[in-house]
């Protein structure tokens, strides 16, 4: 038997009309013959099934149509064309503040919300207590909500929007303007709902957010859904997009005229064969493949090593031991002058998390003017005091902290990190050496 579809969107596109002048709208009204509108299309033939308890990550850049798609799904929208379909009671964090009445008390939002949600009167009451527990915005809950800041308003808001026993949730980059304490309690509570099978879409520009809470992702670009799949695999292929969009204008203004552009290109184009051609790469077992990397290839990393404690090196896949000194050797070759140079690396989890990382400039080490053709050969020795699993490495470079990346590789290398061989059992992600001290109150002898 199939997985029960929550959400379902078929075909679906939304159009909105733009006029250029107020005055625009009023005479489409006044003459219908005459159009003085410009057709957007915000969304164009979106085609996506979410089935029930899934936690699907939305990602793509302002403007993108996320939110459109998303006020689709609540029905706060109407698509142009297509067909939608949701399956359970949806309870939605759009906007800040959508739902809410600015005269209202924040108690009296809580009850109109709930009413709106489909609650009875007396479903309501026996949760208010929890929903203000959880805002824990004190007497404020008695006072307008036009009186709150933006923090308190989204406190209110998202504590509605989880405690009224949804099957669907949707959350809408709203998270982003509460405080810190506030974001770990959400994320807590969302994996709560998470974990007792309620659907789950999630708007967010946090990477980490996205790899960790989602079981899979969609990126949406210019209207149309660009990749969907694993959260990890998205968010790589979306930071790829958003560099090539970024080297793409910064080409364009570095470019006033046609020659220097077609220079970019061909520049472009002979770094990319040099790199990624298998026939002319001297050591194919260090093959780095496009699909994975990312950069304005100013300069380009052309040989990755992970070397374990005897200086042996591991390959595409080692495998190491708990906490295990290694080596991690990463060549660079110059094909722009670069006026300084920082290259660093993340050990990531399966899902993408970064553990561990450091670069040249962290660690105090100073990478001055490079010429064309220069090459470099950077060494990182650390230890791996890690849970037994599957790690990723991930290596970049870029002039500065400000540059854009000439190169960055996701998944350079995927290793194992074997358990200790004392037998003890490690729970974290990361087992630091620690010292414990027991004291007690009273002295006291050991019975044999």
């Amino acid at each position: 038997m199939g997985e029960e579809i929550a959400i379902s969107l078929r075909n679906v596109s939304k159009c909105f009309q733009r006029y250029a002048r107020p005055v625009d709208r009023l005479k489409e009204v006044l003459l219908p013959g005459e159009k003085s509108s410009n057709k957007f299309w915000a969304l164009r033939d979106i085609n996506l099934e979410i089935p029930k308890g899934q936690t699907v990550g939305i990602v793509g850049r302002n403007g993108s149509g996320k939110s459109t798609m998303l006020q689709i799904i609540a029905g706060t929208l109407t698509a142009t064309t297509g067909e939608v379909t949701v399956k359970g009671r949806i309870s939605a964090l759009l906007e800040l503040g959508s739902g809410f009445n600015p005269e209202f008390t924040g108690k009296q939002n809580v009850f109109f919300n709930g009413r709106l949600l489909g609650l009875s009167q007396k479903e309501i009451e026996d949760k208010f207590d929890d929903i203000a527990s959880f805002a824990d915005i004190g007497d404020f809950i008695d006072q307008p909500v036009k009186t709150y800041s933006s923090g308190m308003f989204v406190r209110l808001a998202f504590a509605v929007a989880v405690n009224v026993d949804p099957e669907i949730l949707i959350v809408d980059e709203a998270l982003a303007v509460g405080d810190i304490v506030f974001q770990h309690r959400c994320m807590r509570k969302m994996r709560t709902l998470m974990d007792s099978g309620v659907t789950t879409l999630f708007v967010s520009h946090d990477s980490g957010a996205i790899k960790t809470l989602c079981n899979s992702a969609v990126m949406i670009h210019d209207g149309e859904i660009h990749t969907t799949g694993f959260p990890n695999q998205v968010i790589l292929d979306y930071l790829k997009l958003v560099t090539n969009l970024e080297l793409g204008l910064a080409q364009l203004v570095q470019s006033d005229n046609k020659d220097k552009k077609e220079q970019i290109l061909s520049h472009k184009k002979n770094v990319k064969q040099h790199i990624f051609d298998k026939s002319t790469n001297e050591n194919n077992d260090n093959y780095l493949p496009e699909l994975i990397r990312r950069g304005s290839g100013k300069a380009r990393i052309e040989k990755v090593k992970m070397l374990n404690s005897l200086g042996q090196d591991g390959g595409d896949s080692p495998i190491f031991g708990f906490n295990e000194e290694v080596t991690l050797e990463i060549d660079l070759k110059v094909y722009e002058p670069l006026k300084s140079c920082i290259v660093g690396f993340f050990i990531c989890d399966k899902n993408g998390n970064e553990i561990i990382g450091t670069n040249t400039f962290e660690e105090n080490i100073k990478i001055g003017e490079l010429p064309v053709e220069e090459k470099l050969t950077i060494q990182f020795k650390f230890n791996l005091p890690l849970k037994a699993s599957s790690y990723s490495l991930t290596v970049a470079g870029s002039e500065n902290y400000e540059a854009l990346t000439f190169d960055w590789i996701d998944n350079a290398i995927i290793f194992q990190v074997l358990p200790p061989d004392t037998g003890k059992r490690v729970f974290s992600l990361i087992d630091l050496p620690t010292k414990v001290i027991v004291a007690y109150s009273s002295p006291f002898q050991l019975l044999s």
